[in-house]
């Protein structure tokens, strides 16, 4: 596996779907000696939870939830 030229590396398949590393995910490094290792970020929380943490109170409509489930469902 080679370095490109911006210092990126990809990760292979099978290594990001056993540790569940998605797009967007951030991960840490850790150096010890000759040796990096590569782990999911801690204390993030899961992605889903940091996108609703970001679109929170961004809404502008003053819609009741029925109202918006009715417009989602036709």
């Amino acid at each position: 596996m080679k370095i490109t030229s911006k210092g990126q590396v990809t990760i292979p398949l099978e290594i990001r779907q056993r540790l569940g590393l998605q797009p967007e995910t951030h991960v840490e490094f850790e150096i010890e000696g000759n040796t990096v290792r590569i782990r999911k970020a801690r204390g993030r929380g899961k992605r889903g939870q940091s996108i609703v943490s970001h679109l929170r109170g961004k809404a502008s409509t003053q819609m009741k939830t029925d109202e918006i489930l009715a417009l989602t469902r036709g």
